[in-house]
């Protein structure tokens, strides 16, 4: 079950208002759900605050603004995140995490917080169970992370795991990207196979990069896991660990799919908005220009065609269909 990021919240406050804070939480999600946030919340309930700013004259609650995770970041905050070329979290970073959290701190918490926990090398991983298993008085660790499939089940057994829900950053990475190209076809005006097939290049290029990165990704961590194990294993364990990154690997590619598909539709509900003369709460307010113009030269009915075939090239490659033929297709049809 997913919770959106307040009730999380609530229970985490709950929890620790009764003594019962648990020390090790995976708060996982989409990239852009609020977990960094939710993360900041609850180093400010630990530090003392973040508790809600009561009520105003009115009776009215005051809301207490939250700085961003890293500005918390101090003698009792931790924060690691992905530093090296390939954005791996190496064992030196985990090593000078639990130095830190086995200082002495009297009667104030600390609190570990990583940040693409699924990033960790092998060796980091394995170096951090006993501190995951038993940490030192006063301590919450904090695993954040988009791919909770991706980290040893170790790890994830030693955890009280709280999936989030929430509205993705649509422009986050290559969303971004695809908004730009977006912006950049409307100048023409769409209804041509060129700028079709255009978008739908950009789109499978991403996509295409995506995949790689993944499947990269999901092969050095099982290198690097064979050679921490140095054939140690017992069973089947590699063969089963082979399968479980494949498919942490094949979900997060379909996920970066999924969320693209949003960016698309979204852009042009933004149009569709913009036709109605809904012009208010745009998912994309810096292309307006552009969302504006497509809106003037197209009619209702076809922005409508548009937006149906794009959710029928949707609900097309959650089958067995060909990925590339798929999208050509539904390029076609969406904006030729």
């Amino acid at each position: 079950m997913a919770f959106p990021p307040d009730h999380a919240f609530e229970l985490v406050k709950s929890a620790h208002e009764r003594g019962r804070l648990a020390h090790a939480f995976l708060i996982s999600g989409p990239r852009g759900c609020g977990k960094e946030r939710l993360a900041a919340r609850i180093v400010k309930l630990l530090q003392g605050g973040g508790g809600g700013g009561g009520f105003d004259l009115f009776g009215e609650p005051v809301v207490e603004e939250t700085p961003p995770l890293d500005e918390l970041e101090g003698e009792w905050v931790r924060i690691v995140r992905p530093q090296s070329k390939s954005r791996r979290i190496v064992v030196d970073a985990i090593r000078e995490l639990e130095k830190s959290l086995y200082v002495s701190s009297g009667s104030n918490w600390k609190v570990g917080v990583i940040v693409d926990a699924d990033r960790m090398a092998a060796a980091s991983e394995n170096a951090f169970l006993k501190t995951l298993e038993e940490p030192p008085p006063r301590t919450l660790l904090l695993l954040l992370t988009p791919n909770p499939g991706a980290l040893l089940p170790t790890v994830l057994s030693r955890c009280v795991r709280m999936p989030l829900t929430g509205v993705t950053d649509l422009m986050e990475g290559a969303g971004g990207e695809l908004v730009r190209a977006l912006d950049q076809a409307s100048k023409g005006g769409f209804g041509s196979a060129t700028v079709a097939l255009t978008l739908k290049s950009v789109f499978a290029t991403i996509l295409e990069q995506r995949k790689a990165e993944a499947v990269e990704a999901a092969e050095a961590q099982l290198a690097e896991e064979e050679k921490a194990l140095n054939k140690g294993f017992e069973g089947d364990y590699l063969k089963r660990r082979e399968e479980a990154l494949k498919a942490a690997a094949e979900s997060e590619y379909l996920e970066e799919r999924s969320r693209l598909f949003e960016v698309l539709q979204s852009w042009m509900a933004d149009v569709l908005r913009c036709k109605t003369g809904v012009a208010a709460g745009l998912d994309f307010p810096l292309s307006a220009e552009q969302t504006l113009a497509v809106a003037a030269t197209e009619d209702l009915p076809q922005l409508v065609r548009r937006m149906e075939a794009l959710g029928e090239l949707r609900s097309t490659l959650d089958t067995n269909a060909q990925e590339q033929l798929a999208l050509e297709v539904g390029f076609l049809k969406a904006f030729a």
